[in-house]
């Protein structure tokens, strides 16, 4: 990812030569794109290794084993979460792997912060790439102790009550639900298909449920076969306006939440 970035600069300072301004939109890594299609369609992922290092790994894994190929969507609940992940399609089923430990905060280095959305005397909210953190107030050494946010769009990783039981199990947000913050792994976040995840049958479980029929890491794919997506790069200005501009428009009500995430198809 980082040598992604610099080969953006690189490139941005290709531009500047041209004096042409950088383009706003930002290429899927496809070491770190997760692509889930399901009968009711394709999701797409960006997942965040500088979030959660041991649920990125442990999900690259398991799809490369075929382990989530066929897995039902066992848990759905509207305006809240589909569930899925789990090898005997219902809570409590683990994958042949070790469980993981919790991966609820992660140390953030001002550099490392794309766009700010908030910022207060007790913290900030913001984005790395799209994904949607919190932080609070800096540390002695200038970085934050930042957590994911669990607004729609954001996948996380399922464990049960001890916080170092995640195994295998995912879950894809339909609906924001800031309760679940700092409290289960945040790993990365649906960059296209939301409307698949809100289609997924619900039901705890579902009368007929839906379920994943293929996972893979993009990087396995054939190229024909791989998404052709860019995402708004959210370090771009085009972005920091659009945050600027929802903040203006909802006002006290504002949540970093509220931001859209642009992408385009090419």
């Amino acid at each position: 990812m980082h040598r992604l970035r610099s080969r953006l600069a690189v490139a941005a300072l290709g531009w500047a030569a041209l004096g042409a301004a950088p383009s706003p939109w930002w290429p899927l890594d496809p070491q770190n794109t997760l692509v889930v299609e399901t009968t009711k369609g394709r999701i797409v992922i960006e997942m965040r290794p500088d979030f959660a290092p041991q649920s990125v790994a442990r999900v690259k894994s398991l799809s490369r084993e075929g382990v989530y190929d066929g897995l039902l969507f066992h848990r759905v609940i509207d305006h809240f979460v589909d569930q899925t992940g789990n090898p005997n399609n219902h809570d409590g089923g683990v994958s042949n792997h070790p469980n993981l430990p919790p991966e609820f905060f992660t140390m953030l280095a001002p550099k490392q912060i794309d766009a700010i959305a908030t910022h207060g005397i007790d913290g900030i909210t913001g984005f790395v790439g799209p994904t949607p953190f919190a932080a609070g107030a800096p540390q002695p050494d200038g970085k934050y102790r930042a957590w994911g946010i669990y607004c729609a769009c954001v996948v996380g990783m399922g464990r049960q009550a001890d916080p170092g039981t995640g195994n295998s199990e995912i879950f894809f947000m339909r609906d924001s639900a800031r309760r679940l913050d700092h409290e289960y792994t945040v790993w990365g976040r649906v960059v296209q298909g939301l409307d698949v995840v809100r289609a997924i049958a619900v039901g705890v479980p579902p009368a007929h449920p839906d379920k994943m029929l293929h996972v893979r890491v993009m990087a396995d794919m054939p190229p024909a076969n791989q998404p052709h997506i860019d995402v708004i790069d959210t370090q771009s200005d085009q972005f920091k306006q659009t945050v600027a501009e929802t903040r203006a428009k909802l006002g006290a009500d504002f949540s970093v939440c509220d931001v859209p995430i642009a992408i385009r198809t090419k």
